[in-house]
């Protein structure tokens, strides 16, 4: 009778890992809130929701007619695009759904939305966010986000929210974080401990754990800035700018220049390689074009839980005291070697 061949077997069963979902995180890391008594966690799954309907958006974009600019302008004097509203109303509704949120600032909007019915006489956080940054990019596809930041407000519960409970310093967020719509959706925040990233698995609509305990590195060898701009920079800007551009064995120069204009996909890239992005004064945006409440102060939260720093190149972005809502700043913000390095060359080219 002929040998038959041997069937392999084996002793130890077969199992597959289970990422951990956004949800599941939330769950787990709510001792990191003992004061919250689970109301962040549900304020954040809110965000997770309209994360995921602004993604559905954004992907069938191509197909539908909510391409290009409506026609308006918003406080800032942009042309606000279809998707720019649309983003802010889905993200409005999901946060005014939960009873956690008592107002929302969003740099779409002129002022702030205070939620004065019943369910939010108690709530104790604001909100404020970019519902979409990046969004003039959409027509030829290219990658966009969503920036947020959440503190606990100031004035007494009960009582109509105020302005000054949107003009705290950055150093007050208890969770800021960002969406970036891109070859894959991606929602990365930090509550003060740590920063985790989830991607989102469009066969099931989950966001899963892909990057925990992201750090970013001590130095890299990107730097982002809108170049077309140089004209207008400070001596101490154009200093550093040439310096990236020298050839230096020693210190693996030159950089490589990277520059989307999509804010949350130049940060997301730089948080993960290392590089650091600038966007300083200028006669062209004399205070810096970037938005200290909606884009600055959640980004800075973010890269400084990551181990990196982010100045107006003089001082701590988290340590601005607001003056107002849609206040500007100029921002360099990374790899803390290479802010340090920057800081330098503002010094010693001060005007």
């Amino acid at each position: 009778m002929a040998n038959l061949p041997v069937p392999i077997t084996t002793k130890e069963p077969l199992t597959m890992v289970q990422p951990t979902t956004l949800g599941e995180f939330i769950v787990e890391n709510q001792r990191d809130f003992p004061f919250a008594s689970g109301e962040l966690s549900q304020l954040l799954t809110s965000i997770r929701l309209a994360a995921k309907v602004v993604n559905r958006e954004i992907n069938k974009a191509g197909l539908a007619d909510i391409l290009g600019a409506i026609g308006t302008e918003n406080v800032q004097g942009e042309q606000q695009q279809k998707l720019d509203v649309m983003a802010n109303d889905t993200f409005m509704r999901a946060l005014r759904s939960m009873g956690q949120v008592c107002g929302v600032a969003s740099e779409e909007e002129d002022s702030f939305i205070g939620f004065e019915d019943e369910i939010h006489a108690d709530a104790k956080y604001i909100v404020l966010m970019d519902p979409l940054d990046g969004s003039s990019n959409i027509d030829v596809n290219v990658s966009v986000g969503t920036i947020f930041s959440i503190y606990r407000r100031i004035s007494p519960a009960g009582s109509p929210v105020s302005l000054k409970d949107f003009l705290q310093p950055g150093d007050a967020q208890i969770a800021a974080g960002y969406v970036v719509y891109g070859s894959s959706t991606m929602l990365v925040y930090t509550t003060g401990n740590g920063v985790n990233g989830f991607t989102l698995d469009p066969s099931i609509g989950v966001f899963c754990l892909s990057h925990p305990n992201m750090t970013i590195p001590e130095e890299g060898k990107i730097y982002s800035v809108n170049e077309g701009n140089y004209v207008h920079f400070p001596t101490g800007v154009k200093q550093y700018l040439k310096y990236c551009q020298e050839y230096d064995e020693a210190t693996n120069r030159p950089y490589t220049s990277r520059y989307i204009g999509s804010l949350v996909s130049d940060f997301h890239r730089n948080l993960i390689k290392g590089g650091v992005y600038l966007y300083p004064t200028g006669t062209m945006a004399p205070n810096g074009k970037l938005r200290l409440l909606y884009e600055c102060n959640p980004l800075a939260f973010i890269v400084e839980q990551a181990g990196g720093m982010a100045t107006n190149g003089a001082q701590r972005i988290l340590e601005i005291d607001p003056t107002e809502l849609h206040q500007r700043v100029p921002i360099f913000i990374g790899s803390p070697r290479m802010v340090e390095t920057a800081h330098a060359f503002l010094q010693k080219y001060k005007e």
